[in-house]
């Protein structure tokens, strides 16, 4: 049987998306930790770099992953953020 998704990786946005990132992240942090299967979503500013976010996020199993991507999809926060690079690894455990 699968286990855990875990993702892991970073944002990194320019000094001129940085406000917007940052005003719109509460609610998507929000909205992902009420979702079925999230065990944990953690998007912080990264220490060294202002424009960076570090993720670090864990869902009960892939189909619960699945639903996160298509709900985040759908959001206001990829309407705003889905230019902005990211860099995600995806470990099944």
């Amino acid at each position: 049987m699968a286990g855990n998704i875990v993702i892991t990786g970073n944002l990194t946005c320019t000094p001129g998306d940085l406000a917007m990132v940052s005003a719109a992240l509460p609610e998507h942090i929000r909205l992902t930790m009420a979702e079925p299967g999230c065990i944990s979503f953690v998007i912080v500013p990264a220490p060294e770099a202002p424009c960076r976010f570090e993720i670090a996020e864990r869902f009960v199993s892939r189909a619960a992953f699945d639903a996160h991507s298509a709900r985040t999809k759908a959001s206001e926060w990829w309407k705003l953020t889905a230019h902005i690079p990211r860099e995600i690894q995806l470990i099944e455990e």
